[in-house]
């Protein structure tokens, strides 16, 4: 072979392996070596929160990787509710999985993707790293929980497949998550390796229905998580193993697996569960060998040093015969096979983006408050009655669970797109007051959501445990129907309606509104890692707006360990005064601590509000007990409503 040939061949070896890259990096602005890498053959990049200042920055930082390469997918972890980059410093204008799940409206959660994917392209993102289609079966979760939509395959499934079909209609890759399920799950495989116990037929009539409805909806890419299962495979997680990812995810229907033809993704090649046992070097050449088509990392490792590291594996894999040239150029054409899918769909980077194809436009960074979340308590198995709060801002949610949404059958990466809305098609919304900095005790107004319901409610993405309890202004974005009259009200925004539907009540009586400054005691887990400490929760700031001159304070495990429960719920009611008390906890099942302490707070002021926003697994206690199904910021704003309205009639 001639000297030129040779190098053409290293070329594009060189090419494929940065092509399967999703690397993240840090800066407002592409950095150097971004741009560099995306002309020598680099097709992806991750957005996360540090990127993300404002929709202007968003979509100025994402036009100017298309200037290099203007087929570049951008990938983002929006999953609306807790866990949100676009909006990490306030708080998600959208309701997450599982109160869409508590709604149990397919429409809805189809709407709410649909206008969240037009918010994500308008800023030039084309690939969201989401849904979350695992089944909640184990509530004691460390990392899945409100990420997803209930419990039973049924209702997951269904509404996994509207949440892509709604994505994916307005040009943006849905990549469903994590195959084949973390739900039953006691450990967050981003500290260590969770291991799965249960049989092949469980596996596939529990965790694998979702993604089969994924598959059905068309999405266009999966990713896998970081999970041993013995059953499948006793020797490497599923994100490893060619088992799980080439025998059960691709397989044929008919030899027993999903028949799945588009992006295998992996979760973060760099999180623990990978990292400390393989290395993520090793484990990337074994993910890649396994059927993975794209390695995700940057959420932690993110420069540029890590990048030529697992580009010079993946060459040096291929000249060691580790890892078949043929799997490696699969693996990149597949990468780019999606390009071409967004392009087609009229998604980001279908057109040039920039800040007059902007949607609502998010808050301006702004200094981190003092820490104050709180954790909270399911009220599934709860005892009284639970209902939704009705009143004359909110919908009852229905009680009949909606059937499964017709999905249409999955298609190859560069099949023919389902129609899609521009997100230019759409005007941009007028420019949002700054926000406030968060603070635990003077939080900043909410955020209105965007859309009606029956045509494009939102999504949201989760606050993260361990912050300020707080929210700021957003803007909405109307729908074409609005364009001769502007911006949709507050009032019948699909996020915020979606956050009313989704809020169940439990009263032992009838509750007597709030109509004074209250004090809100946050207490306050540890923050989940997938969500991030920076984003804030709690219901304190919008109760500061409804109720100006309330006053919150954070409670921890450290302090109520340090000074036991006695000790600290008589600080509390010294804090407190005269004025009522509304406690906050997130999950609060999950940490003994926090249920011993809101027992306690609840048996010395029986007339406590307690809101509950994380997985409602707890029995309701309190004068009034509000399950949100969740923390994101329109979830605060419902529960706020309910504590200050007389909805106990309704």
């Amino acid at each position: 072979m001639s000297a030129t040939r040779t190098r053409a061949a290293t070329d594009t070896l060189t090419r494929d392996a940065l092509a399967v890259l999703q690397p993240g990096f840090t800066g407002t602005t592409p950095p150097d070596w971004v741009l560099r890498r995306l002309d020598e053959g680099l097709a992806a990049v991750a957005v996360f929160g540090r990127n993300v200042v404002s929709p202007d920055q968003l979509a100025a930082l994402t036009a100017r990787l298309r200037t290099v390469r203007d087929d570049v997918l951008v990938a983002v972890d929006e999953e609306g509710g807790d866990v949100t980059r676009l909006e990490v410093r306030t708080g998600s204008s959208y309701p997450g999985n599982l109160a869409l799940g508590a709604v149990d409206d397919p429409a809805l959660t189809r709407a709410v993707a649909r206008d969240l994917g037009r918010r994500l392209a308008a800023c030039g993102i084309n690939l969201n790293w989401a849904p979350c289609a695992d089944v909640n079966s184990d509530p004691d979760n460390p990392v899945i929980g409100v990420r997803s939509f209930g419990d039973t395959p049924a209702l997951v499934a269904r509404h996994t497949a509207a949440y892509v079909e709604g994505l994916q209609s307005a040009g943006v890759a849905a990549c469903t998550k994590h195959f084949p399920g973390h739900g039953d799950t006691a450990v967050d495989s981003h500290h260590d390796m969770p291991r799965v116990g249960v049989d092949l037929a469980t596996l596939r009539e529990r965790e694998l229905v979702p993604f089969r409805a994924a598959v059905a909806a068309g999405t266009r890419a999966v990713m896998s998580a970081h999970i041993l299962l013995p059953a499948l495979d006793p020797a490497r997680p599923a994100t490893l193993s060619p088992a799980a990812l080439h025998g059960l995810l691709r397989a044929p229907e008919a030899d027993g697996g999903l028949g799945f033809e588009g992006l295998i993704v992996t979760d973060g090649i760099e999180m623990r569960a990978i990292s400390a046992a393989y290395g993520i070097e090793r484990g990337s050449v074994l993910a890649l060998a396994a059927g993975a088509d794209a390695l995700c990392v940057g959420g932690g490792l993110c420069d540029e040093a890590t990048v030529l590291r697992l580009r010079d594996a993946l060459v040096r894999a291929v000249h060691d015969g580790d890892l078949p040239e043929e799997r490696l150029a699969d693996a990149a054409s597949r990468v780019r096979a999606l390009a071409g899918w967004v392009r087609q769909a009229g998604g980001a980077g279908a057109t040039a983006t920039g800040p007059a194809a902007l949607g609502p436009a998010l808050p301006a960074a702004g200094p981190l408050g003092a820490t104050a979340a709180a954790p909270a308590h399911p009220g599934a198995a709860a005892s009284g009655t639970a209902r939704p709060v009705t009143g004359p801002r909110g919908a009852a949610a229905s009680g009949t669970a909606s059937p499964a949404a017709t999905s249409p059958a999955a298609t190859p990466p560069a099949a023919t797109p389902p129609a899609a809305t521009p997100p230019a098609a759409t005007p941009p919304a007028a420019t949002p007051p700054a926000p406030t900095s968060p603070s635990p005790t003077s939080p900043s107004p909410a955020i209105p959501d965007e859309a009606a319901p029956a045509t494009a409610p939102s999504a949201a993405t989760p606050p993260a445990a361990g912050t300020a309890e707080m929210t700021a202004p957003a803007q909405e974005r109307p729908t074409p129907a609005q364009e001769a009259t502007g911006p949709e009200p507050e009032a019948t925004a699909p996020g915020l309606l979606a956050a009313r539907r989704a809020l169940r009540r439990t009263a032992r009586e009838p509750f007597t509104p709030l109509t004074g400054p209250v004090h809100v005691a946050a207490f306050t887990p540890v923050a989940n890692i997938a969500v991030g400490d920076e984003t804030p929760w709690g219901v304190a700031a919008e109760l500061t707006r409804l109720l100006p001159g309330t006053t919150t304070t954070a409670y921890g495990a450290e302090r109520a360990t340090a000074e036991g429960t006695d000790r600290l719920i008589a600080a509390l009611l010294t804090e407190a005064g005269r004025r009522r008390v509304v406690a906050v906890v997130r999950d609060a099942h999950r940490h003994p601590w926090m249920a011993e302490a809101l027992a306690a707070l609840v048996a010395a002021r029986p007339d406590t509000a307690v809101v509950e926003m994380g997985v409602p697994q707890a029995a309701p206690c309190g004068a009034l007990h509000l399950a949100t199904h969740g923390a994101a910021r329109v979830c605060a704003r419902a529960a706020a409503e309910a504590l200050t309205e007389d909805t106990a009639a309704g």
